[in-house]
């Protein structure tokens, strides 16, 4: 792959989801690494169709269209590449460390600073195009109440301004560096670097919400990645389960009687 992330562009200073209009392009034969960026989305959503906070000049909305000659079954795998390009850019851009919360959210001291959504069509057993979307919180001073325990912005973590279009080619490069490790090594250093790069991985105290037409909570210990980037989940009896889909977050009650104990 010779040229860069991001040729060619589109920008919205209004649209419903950049997604969206990532995914028409892309169905319109637009080349590999195009973008579609927003000021503003009116109908932002993230993994599991959760809504997106959207502002005007608080984040960083953006969709990329990918064309992996893949097979269906590698999405679970290009939301981990997506995942480690993230969240090289926002250590560039912050000189902070960051953790990922398997498969996508990006954590600044345990609050989530971005989050991406990969979304794709196929034909005849392989993929036609991705749409990888990412939302990054750079302005925001506040959140509503729902988010003000769980969320946070670059702002927020540095004391200084981000500009959109300082971050967004920095952003571009580090997905691109990522997505060439998967194309060119497969999926082991991809597996590998993610499990490095994610607290959440092993040996943490999680409950899985959602996902997998459950529902009723998982709790157990992260015990690694399968093959095909699953979350392996060991619950109390000792059983073994890959999490294909759901929401993960730390078993605050497990996190308790943990500390009761020591």
């Amino acid at each position: 792959m010779s040229r860069r992330f991001g040729q060619p562009a589109y920008h919205f200073e209004e649209t419903d989801t950049t997604m969206r209009e990532a995914a028409e392009l892309a169905r319109n034969g637009c080349p590999e690494g195009a973008i579609v960026t927003a000021a503003r989305q009116t109908a932002g959503r993230g993994r599991l169709g959760r809504r997106w906070l959207s502002e005007p000049d608080g984040g960083l909305y953006l969709s990329l269209v990918l064309r992996p000659d893949v097979a269906p079954g590698a999405a679970p795998l290009l939301t981990l590449v997506a995942g480690l390009g993230a969240a090289e850019a926002v250590r560039a851009a912050t000189g902070l460390d960051c953790d990922i919360r398997w498969p996508n959210d990006i954590m600044i001291r345990g609050r989530k600073c971005a989050g991406i959504l990969v979304e794709m069509e196929t034909r005849e057993e392989r993929v036609t195009h991705a749409v990888v979307g990412i939302g990054l919180n750079l302005n925001y001073r506040e959140f509503g109440a729902d988010l003000a325990d769980s969320a946070t912005s670059l702002l927020l973590e540095t004391g200084r301004r981000h500009e959109a279009d300082a971050v967004l080619q920095p952003l571009l490069d580090a997905l691109r560096d990522s997505y060439e490790i998967y194309l060119q090594q497969g999926k082991e250093p991809v597996l590998e670097a993610f499990a490095k790069a994610s607290s959440y991985v092993s040996g943490r105290r999680v409950v899985v919400t959602g996902g997998g037409g459950r529902a009723a909570d998982r709790r157990g210990v992260t015990a690694g990645l399968d093959a095909d980037g699953m979350l392996l989940l060991r619950d109390a009896a000792g059983r073994v389960e890959p999490i294909s889909a759901g929401s993960v977050r730390l078993d605050e009650r497990g996190r308790r009687s943990d500390a009761a104990s020591g």
